[in-house]
């Protein structure tokens, strides 16, 4: 639930079905990566249906993208997910499950430290 897709991410488990991967993110039509993250892309062979994407284009105000985690949320819950693992996000510690956050990226490493004490301030509440 970072501003871009988690590209690497959902490459790595877009075949499992064990696994369940959604994404908010720039649309890709209009930001990086350019080649994954569109809405049709929902896992491959035994995966399918266990990928989701959200992508939002430009512009996109806090609430449609609210409604949109309001949405993967319900998703991922339906899926009964054991633990829950953040690429970067918030508002996830509702689900009520373990958590990790992963950090991915090399871009804004300037605001990171800011970032990272954002995120885990909402999270903790």
């Amino acid at each position: 639930m970072d501003y871009h897709h988690g590209n690497g991410t959902q490459v790595i488990f877009e075949a499992r079905s064990d696994v369940v991967f959604a994404s908010l993110h720039g649309d890709p039509r209009q930001e990086y990566p350019y080649f994954l993250g569109y809405e049709d892309e929902q896992g491959t062979g035994e995966g399918l249906g266990a990928s989701r994407n959200f992508p939002l284009p430009w512009g996109t105000g806090f609430d449609v993208w609210s409604s949109a985690l309001d949405e993967a949320c319900r998703w991922i819950d339906g899926h009964a997910a054991e633990v829950v693992v953040v690429s970067l996000g918030r508002r996830i510690a509702a689900l009520g499950r373990p958590t990790l956050f992963v950090f991915e990226g090399g871009y804004a490493t300037e605001a990171l430290g800011v970032n990272v004490t954002g995120v885990l301030a909402g999270f903790g509440g």
